[in-house]
């Protein structure tokens, strides 16, 4: 089965506020918006908005096993895995295991996240 499709539209306008959900565990700090999904594969494209003042500290960082891509589309977003600011523009492909995280930002951020889980790294 192929990745969901969507015609075109514009998840950032306010128009579509609603369809953004609070990440569980992160609620008050950061929402995702699902923009397509291949249901047996679960390779997915979304949205990641950090609220301003968001900080992920308390969680630590996180690896998995599969690559994923991310996009800065909006804001800066610090990443304490490397000491770097990501900011708006900034592309990261990240290999499996790579340890990413935890993460804050001062004026919010939304990310694109292209994720592969089930190209495990073995």
């Amino acid at each position: 089965m192929p990745k969901t499709t969507c015609t075109y539209w514009n998840p950032l306008l306010p128009v579509n506020r609603d369809c953004w959900q609070p990440i569980p565990g992160l609620e008050g700090q950061a929402d995702q918006l699902t923009l397509s999904i291949d249901l047996e594969t679960g390779e997915y494209t979304r949205l990641t908005r950090f609220l301003p003042g968001a900080d992920t500290a308390e969680f630590g960082g996180k690896t998995h096993d599969y690559p994923e891509e991310v996009f800065v589309v909006s804001g800066r977003l610090y990443d304490a895995a490397f000491g770097l600011w990501l900011e708006q523009g900034d592309y990261a492909s990240r290999p499996p295991g790579e340890l990413h995280g935890p993460f804050k930002t001062d004026v919010g951020c939304v990310v694109l996240e292209v994720s592969f889980p089930n190209r495990v790294w073995r």
